[in-house]
């Protein structure tokens, strides 16, 4: 039985959707950090902080396997219920105006705030079901341009930022040898450029 500080963070990680979706990816299966990233559209860096926090709280554990990959599986199934019971005959205290004033103050302030944080909410999930939908369209515009799942790992991880040939390497599962041969590749067919020591992402403004 978790006592209220254990309810408390565990609530808390639950309360962000992304570490939800990679709980509930890890559900399926053993993840690696790309895997991790392509399955849901999240940027490596933005994964490994989800999963960096899980594993402080216990939540996850991981293990390499002979590449070095470092995969991450849940180290306890999570149930959350939650019950709402109705409370009657519950009479207030007595409070003084000036104190009544400055708590419904408060709970206008509340009120906004949430109104405005489930806004935001919707926004972004709007905005991640356009992601995937954007993905999905270039899954399928994707032959001669990126070949395989390889290629598509690079792009993935480029499409949220420009990297270093080392960053690269410190996030991708491939080795450096194969790592800069795609890269090569693809910035011949023109899907990647390099800029000074920074791959990125083409694009039109290459063109």
């Amino acid at each position: 039985m978790l006592d209220s500080s254990e309810v408390s963070r565990l609530l808390d990680i639950l309360g962000n959707r992304s570490r939800r979706r990679i709980i509930a990816l890890l559900r399926q299966k053993p993840c690696f950090v790309t895997e991790i990233s392509e399955r849901l559209v999240l940027s490596p860096k933005a994964v490994i902080e989800h999963l960096q926090l899980m594993e402080r709280e216990q939540l996850l554990v991981s293990y390499q396997d002979e590449r070095r990959r470092k995969y991450y599986y849940l180290s306890h199934d999570i149930n959350v219920i939650v019950s709402l019971q109705k409370q009657d005959g519950v009479t207030l205290p007595s409070i003084e105006e000036n104190q009544r004033t400055r708590f419904a103050r408060n709970l206008e302030v509340f009120r906004r705030m949430v109104r405005a944080r489930d806004e935001l909410l919707d926004n972004l999930e709007q905005l991640e079901r356009e992601i995937e939908s954007r993905f999905a369209e270039i899954m399928r515009m994707r032959e001669g341009f990126v070949t395989d799942e390889g290629d598509i790992e690079i792009v993935l991880v480029l499409s949220h930022a420009d990297l270093s040939l080392i960053e690269l390497e410190e996030v991708s599962s491939l080795s450096t040898d194969e790592l800069k041969q795609r890269l090569d590749n693809l910035v011949e067919t023109g899907v990647v450029e390099r800029i000074n020591d920074r791959y990125r992402i083409r694009g039109t403004h290459g063109e």
